[in-house]
């Protein structure tokens, strides 16, 4: 079968701000995959070393039909698409999917992602299904998200909003979601909410709105990466959106004290860590958003990764890491 053989691949872009469940929710449909298909996951990241990828690879095998491609360090668009299209590419010819699913970072701009995806080179090769955007409906209290360019181009672009982590809610956190959408959002959107990102899979099907409004960003912010290390030099990081992001990378021979490390995780502030490590009792993903941290067992890993997205980054991180070293 030929590369040009690749047609029509329904394809699925699912977002939403930071901490709004957006991995969880796509290893929720990737369990209720149909057995005989093939599924691609494209995954963007806002930090520059990856964790997102990792922790779908770890959950999940090429074996069972799933394929996941990363392209970190800001939002994919960038470059006229250029790190998009690569790896879309990639990733296209290698899994050969029944289904395509993209998640861009919680603070990139998934308009232009849907531009980049409904390029006249991409006609023929994707089918553009139903765009989800999730949304923690209890942040609709705080300005941080409501002002927030990339928040309000989320709910904008969707042709379904899902309340996620509905058990967290109180009475009127669901009223004040559907009144946003209906004022930010596309004519007739529906809305729908789950808990712990469990998307039925039947809403991926069928065409994206032709209606959803065209949205325009207010201005960029400045962005800034640095070329991505190791403990022993400097550590990735960049900034944008008013956020900051730091991640290091440990190779398979360093091995974390599991105890220490899971001191140091619940005790970081921060608006948002993902991370994978290698420990003396295991292999673990972790995820931390305000609600608390979360631990999964993994299969395997290449090397141990971690990144923080935060207001503002301490420099004291980088030491209490190398302290949960078993030495």
């Amino acid at each position: 079968m030929h590369q040009t053989d690749i047609t029509a691949v329904p394809t699925n872009v699912i977002t939403g701000f930071l901490g709004a469940g957006k991995t969880t929710a796509i290893l929720h449909l990737l369990r209720h995959k149909p057995e005989h298909e093939r599924w691609a996951v494209l995954v963007n990241e806002f930090g520059e070393i990856g964790v997102d990828g990792t922790l779908v690879k770890g959950t999940h095998t090429e074996e069972e039909g799933i394929f996941v491609r990363e392209v970190p360090g800001g939002c994919m668009c960038c470059t006229a698409g250029l790190p998009m299209q690569i790896a879309l590419n990639q990733l296209l010819a290698k899994a050969r999917p029944h289904r395509l699913l993209i998640e861009p970072t919680g603070l990139g701009h998934p308009a232009e992602v849907l531009q980049t995806l409904a390029a006249e080179h991409y006609r023929d090769v994707l089918y553009i299904q139903k765009t989800i955007t999730l949304v923690d409906a209890r942040k609709l209290t705080d300005a941080r998200y409501t002002s927030h360019d990339t928040f309000n181009q989320q709910i904008a672009i969707a042709d379904l909003v899902v309340g996620n982590k509905q058990d967290l809610y109180d009475d009127a956190d669901m009223a004040r979601l559907k009144a946003y959408v209906e004022e930010k959002g596309s004519p007739g959107i529906r809305v729908e909410s789950v808990t712990q990102g469990a998307i039925d899979p039947q809403w991926l099907q069928g065409p994206a709105s032709p209606t959803a409004p065209a949205y325009r960003p207010g201005p960029a912010r400045p962005s800034d990466t640095r070329l991505l290390g190791t403990p022993s030099s400097p550590p990735a990081s960049g900034q944008g959106e008013g956020y900051e992001s730091i991640g290091w990378r440990f190779d398979a021979g360093q091995v974390f004290d599991y105890g220490k490390l899971l001191a140091f995780l619940t005790g970081l502030e921060a608006e948002r860590m993902k991370a994978a490590f290698i420990t003396d009792r295991g292999v673990f993903g972790y995820n931390l958003t305000l609600d608390g941290l979360t631990e999964i067992e993994l299969d395997d890993l290449a090397e141990s990764r971690f990144e923080v997205i935060a207001t503002r980054v301490d420099s004291r991180w980088e030491s209490r890491l190398q302290d949960c070293l078993v030495t």
